[in-house]
C-alpha cells in the first residue's frame, strides 16, 4: 500500500455548494462515535504505544477534541468578527502533546471528544444559512475560505485521523513502532 499523503501536504478544492452545510453539520456529529466504534476493544497498550515519534491512536483521538476547542471554535469567532485572515493552526501540536491523553481513560479522551464536538455542532446549527458563505482567509492554504469549507476541511481532517487509527489497528503489535509515520 503507498504511504498516505500527510495532512499538511494535502491541497483542497472548494467547490461545494454553501447549501451542503446541512450534511456536514451530520458529518461533523458522527465522528466521537465513529472514533469510538474504531477503538472499541483495542487494548490500553495498544491504544497508547506511541509509533516512533508519531501519535497512539488515543492521541489521535484526543487530538480531534483540542483542535475543536483550540482551533475550530475560534475560527468561527474569527467569521463573526468579519476577521480577514483566520487565525492560524499550532503547526507543532503543542496543545496536544501537551494534553498528555495517553495518560487519560479511553472514556476520558472518548467523553472530551463527544463534548468538544457537541460545542461545534451547537454553534453551527445556530448558524443563519448565510452564514455558511462567509469568507475569510486560510493562513496556511493561502486561499478564501467560507465556513461551508471550513467545515469540510475538519471533517477531512477528522477523516484523516480515523483513517491513522485504522492503520495502527491493522498493523501486529510488535510491528507498530516500524511501521507507522508520524503524524
Amino acid at each position: 500500500m503507498p504511504p498516505h499523503i500527510k495532512w499538511f501536504d494535502r491541497r483542497f478544492d472548494f467547490a461545494l455548494p454553501v447549501g451542503i452545510y446541512p450534511e456536514l453539520i451530520e458529518r461533523l456529529r458522527g465522528t466521537p462515535a465513529r472514533v469510538a466504534d474504531r477503538l472499541a476493544g483495542v487494548t490500553v497498550e495498544r491504544l497508547t504505544s506511541r509509533p516512533g515519534a508519531g501519535w497512539s491512536m488515543q492521541q489521535h483521538a484526543g487530538h480531534l477534541a483540542d483542535l475543536d476547542d483550540a482551533l475550530f471554535l475560534p475560527r468561527l469567532d474569527d467569521y463573526d468578527a468579519g476577521a480577514l485572515v483566520l487565525r492560524p493552526a499550532d503547526m507543532a501540536n503543542a496543545g496536544t502533546e501537551a494534553a498528555n491523553h495517553n495518560s487519560r481513560s479511553l472514556s476520558a479522551v472518548l467523553m472530551g471528544l463527544c463534548q468538544s464536538r457537541a460545542r461545534v455542532v451547537a454553534r453551527l446549527e445556530g448558524l443563519t444559512p448565510a452564514a455558511f458563505a462567509r469568507v475569510a482567509r486560510h493562513p496556511r492554504l493561502e486561499r478564501p475560505m467560507r465556513v461551508v469549507d471550513m467545515m469540510f476541511f475538519h471533517a477531512e481532517h477528522d477523516d484523516y485521523h480515523l483513517a491513522r487509527i485504522t492503520e495502527a489497528i491493522s498493523i501486529p503489535a510488535g510491528e507498530l513502532a516500524i511501521r507507522l509515520p508520524g503524524p
